[in-house]
C-alpha cells in the first residue's frame, strides 16, 4: 500500500526519534540525566524520542555529546533537515511570496540540469513576469493568504533566470498542448506569454517539448514536478511541496519524464502548436 507524501516525512520524523532513542540506549543514561546535563525540562526528551517534536540542530549536537556518539551529529542533522523540507506546506510560507521564491533556491545553484513537467502552466524558466504575477495573486486568493510582496517576488523569480544564462546549465521541459489552450488569465497575459514561448525557445540550452491534445501516447498525464540534477525531484500539491531524494525515487520520475519527451513535439511542430494558440485567442 502506498503512502501518502505527508505521512513518508512523519516516517523520517520518526525514524530520527528512533535514533536518538537508540543512542540514549547505548549510553546507559536516563531521559532525565540527558536532560540534566543539557539544561532542559525532562518532558523535553521524551518529546524527542518519541518524535512528538523535531530536534534543532543544536538539540542533535547536545544530545549526541551526552549519550558519547558525537560522530553521529553530521549524519542526524543532515536526516532531520530533509525530513524537515521533504514536506512543506503551503500555510507555512503562503504569506510571503517572496520567501517561497527562496525555498529550494541552493537547487537551482547547485544543479547543472533542471528537467520540468508541467500539465497546468509554464514553467517558470519561460514565464513573463505579468503570467508570474497573476500565478502569485491566484495562489494568494485560493490560499486565503495576504502576501503584500509580490511584485518582489516576481523580481526574483525573473532574476532566478540567470542560472541559465551563463551557458552552463540546461532546462529540458515538456508540457502539455493543455497549457496553450488553457484561459486561466486575462487573454493579454496569455497572448503575452505565448509570444514569449516561441522567443525563449531559440535559446541554445532550453529544450521546450509539447505533448498535443488527444496524442497516442507512452505515459499518461500526471503531477507537474520538477528535477534537479540527480539529487531531489520537487512536487507541487494544492497544499504542500514535496521533496523526493530518495534514488530509487529519483530514478522512476527521470524514466516518467523520458517517456513523456518521447511523446512531445518539438522544433517547428511545437511552434506550430503555440502559433495556433495564439491565433485562438482572437
Amino acid at each position: 500500500m502506498s503512502t501518502s507524501p505527508s505521512s513518508s516525512a512523519q516516517q523520517a520524523r520518526q525514524a530520527i526519534a528512533d535514533r536518538l532513542r537508540e543512542l540514549l540506549r547505548d549510553s546507559g543514561l536516563t531521559s532525565r540525566a540527558v536532560a540534566r546535563q543539557a539544561g532542559w525540562e525532562e518532558s523535553k526528551c521524551s518529546r524527542l524520542i518519541n518524535g512528538r517534536t523535531s530536534p534543532s540542530d543544536s538539540d542533535i549536537r547536545t544530545w549526541c555529546q551526552i549519550t558519547g556518539h558525537p560522530e553521529e551529529i553530521p549524519n542526524l542533522i543532515a536526516a532531520s533537515r530533509n525530513a524537515e523540507n521533504a514536506y512543506v506546506e503551503w500555510r507555512r510560507v503562503q504569506r510571503s511570496q517572496q520567501r517561497m521564491q527562496n525555498l529550494g533556491l541552493s537547487l537551482f545553484e547547485n544543479s547543472r540540469l533542471y528537467r520540468i513537467y508541467s500539465s497546468n502552466l509554464v514553467p517558470w524558466p519561460l514565464q513573463v513576469p505579468a503570467y508570474m504575477r497573476a500565478i502569485m495573486t491566484r495562489f494568494s486568493e485560493f490560499h486565503e493568504a495576504r502576501a503584500p510582496d509580490i511584485e518582489e517576488a516576481v523580481k526574483a523569480r525573473v532574476a532566478r533566470r540567470r542560472y541559465l544564462e551563463d551557458g552552463t546549465r540546461r532546462c529540458v521541459m515538456v508540457i502539455e498542448e493543455a497549457v496553450l489552450r488553457d484561459r486561466p488569465f486575462p487573454d493579454g497575459v496569455m497572448r503575452e506569454q505565448l509570444n514569449y514561448l516561441l522567443v525563449g525557445m531559440r535559446q541554445a540550452n532550453i529544450s521546450l517539448g509539447i505533448i498535443p491534445n488527444g496524442a497516442s501516447r507512452k505515459q499518461k498525464l500526471t503531477e507537474s514536478f520538477l528535477i534537479y540534477g540527480d539529487t531531489t525531484v520537487v512536487i507541487e500539491l494544492v497544499s504542500a511541496m514535496v521533496n523526493l531524494t530518495q534514488p530509487r525515487d529519483i530514478a522512476l520520475y527521470v524514466k516518467c519524464f523520458d517517456e513523456l519527451r518521447t511523446d512531445a513535439l518539438y522544433g517547428p511542430k511545437a511552434r506550430a502548436l503555440i502559433e495556433t494558440a495564439i491565433k485562438a485567442l482572437g
